[in-house]
């Protein structure tokens, strides 16, 4: 064999060894993390993709950076693993944080890799992942490290609405490093391990005397319960990954594609007599809505986002016919389905994020109205209830709604009605389309005659029974035309599928503008 083919071998023998040590990591770095209870990048990587699948760029990446001991650390990847592969056979990009290289903070290098692959993501036009197991920015880089931030969350922003992306944490996520996971669609937690948080513990110690651990702080379950910043928790890594698989089979791969179409066997025009049983004729007695979403969808199968915040109204995503939908619906049996801040900030954001990338909007109302109080409206439930307003209103893609029950007052309006631009509307022979209920309108039409009668409470029923049948009876809207229709509920599967299949093609444009101007 000639010297230089020599050579040649043993230059590819070289790369591969060098290849296998980036790949493996330190040892004990790898029990470490292990004994944490944590995968290592490589084997969260492992299990997003589809197998071999995955395309590393930059693997040979190492900082530059001198002073604080840097320059005698130099090791390759610089922390964040970044590439493309596949995902049920299409693209996805990702970064992830190697927690066991400089506790994946964020350096001037590790910066450029990631807003490499977010640039290319964008290019491609296919959705970004981000696995977030870091420590921030590294202290030893100063500044640098901040910018690298700053680049991050503008194409954040750059891409929001053009490419799905998802922030997956998988360990700890503080300071101003929580901003980029707050700007995606999707943020995805598992229990114990992950933590997000602006300031640490001691810090809020320190300044408000609060002792507090960093579950406490910013766990899983509090972002899911109480903040609403995540919008799904996990027990473990491995479901949760796999749960990321299963919405990126739902998506788009960017605003310029529709969701793909995966028919089974659940037949379009099934009837479903369930539903006669399942909702109580009775406004005031509670039931559960994922029970009548589950009896109309595909197979019952859906993926609801934010379960447990905000959980007066449902938002999740489904199929009809094997098309994706996304379902917003009041949930009788929390708070009677009100809408009040949160619940109103939900479906707004899910509504935006359905419009943005093609999804159609079906909406199933059984609202009482907005939920009443002293602290609601200190803070702010007319903001918030706006912002709902101004996304149904905003949204172009099919809107289709389905009054079951109650529907009373400025909720009915803002829970996508004809007058706001609902493509069609729908009632059962149980809806009440009204201004408020008929006992609290029957107060305040006839409070006089009412007071002046010898029986007042005889009076009032009678009153109540009048009103009932002139304003509220379940054909008044359909009468003036703001109902296309009063179905039989059995037959609800059937006529959405007709509906949808009869909007796929809407087209509908918004006035020229750079954007509007949203409620805060």
């Amino acid at each position: 064999m000639p010297e230089s083919d020599a050579m040649m071998h043993d230059r590819v023998s070289e790369l591969l060894q060098l290849r296998s040590q980036v790949r493996e990591g330190e040892a004990r770095a790898t029990e470490a993390q292990h004994a944490k209870g944590k995968l290592t990048v490589r084997e969260r990587l492992d299990l997003l993709f589809d197998e071999g699948t995955f395309t590393e760029v930059e693997p040979l990446r190492r900082h530059r950076a001198t002073g604080f001991g840097l320059e005698d650390r130099k090791p390759y990847t610089d922390g964040v693993v970044t590439g493309w592969g596949t995902v049920h056979g299409r693209t996805v990009f990702a970064f992830a944080h190697d927690f066991r290289i400089f506790g994946g903070a964020l350096g001037e290098a590790h910066a450029q890799k990631i807003h490499k692959i977010m640039d290319m993501a964008l290019a491609a036009g296919a959705p970004l992942v981000s696995l977030n197991d870091g420590a921030g920015a590294r202290i030893q880089e100063g500044v640098s490290a901040l910018a690298g931030y700053g680049g991050i969350f503008e194409r954040n922003t750059r891409a929001s609405g053009v490419i799905p992306q998802i922030s997956v944490m998988l360990g700890p996520c503080a300071g101003g490093a929580a901003y980029s996971p707050a700007l995606t669609d999707f943020v995805f937690m598992v229990r114990d391990t992950s933590q997000m948080f602006i300031t640490g513990p001691d810090v809020v110690q320190a300044v408000t005397g609060e002792k507090v651990s960093q579950n406490g702080l910013g766990g899983a379950d509090v972002h899911a319960e109480t903040s609403g910043v995540c919008h799904f928790a996990y027990d473990d890594e491995q479901t949760c990954l796999e749960e990321v698989r299963y919405l990126l089979s739902l998506l788009p791969q960017n605003n310029r594609e529709a969701p793909p179409v995966q028919r089974g066997g659940d037949p379009a025009d099934r009837r479903c007599e369930a539903l006669l049983d399942l909702v109580p004729v009775d406004g005031n007695r509670p039931y559960d809505m994922r029970k009548v979403i589950e009896e109309i969808v595909d197979d019952g199968e859906h993926m609801e986002v934010h379960e447990r915040w905000a959980p007066s109204v449902i938002c999740t995503l489904a199929r009809f016919d094997g098309n994706l939908v996304g379902i917003v619906a009041n949930q009788p049996q929390t708070l009677a389905g009100v809408l009040d801040i949160h619940s109103s900030e939900k479906a707004a954001r899910f509504v935006q994020f359905c419009d943005a990338f093609n999804i159609p909007l079906v909406t199933l109302v059984d609202v009482p109205g907005f939920l009443p109080g002293v602290d609601q409206e200190h803070n702010g439930i007319i903001r918030h209830g706006a912002k709902l307003l101004y996304a149904y209103c905003n949204a172009t893609v099919p809107r289709i709604s389905m009054v079951l029950r109650k529907a009373y007052g400025g909720a009915y309006i803002v829970m996508d009605s004809r007058s706001i631009g609902t493509d069609l509307a729908y009632a059962w022979p149980t809806n009440e389309i009204a201004v408020m209920g008929a006992e609290g309108a029957a107060n305040v039409v006839f409070r006089r005659q009412i007071a002046a009668a010898d029986d007042p409470d005889a009076t009032r029923a009678q009153l109540v029974k009048e009103y009932t049948a002139e304003l509220m009876h379940p054909y008044y809207a359909a009468e003036r035309g703001l109902v296309d229709d009063v179905i039989d509920p059995a037959d609800t599967r059937a006529i959405l599928v007709r509906a949808l299949e009869m909007l796929r093609h809407k087209h509908a444009d918004l006035p020229a503008r750079k954007h509007g101007n949203q409620p805060a």
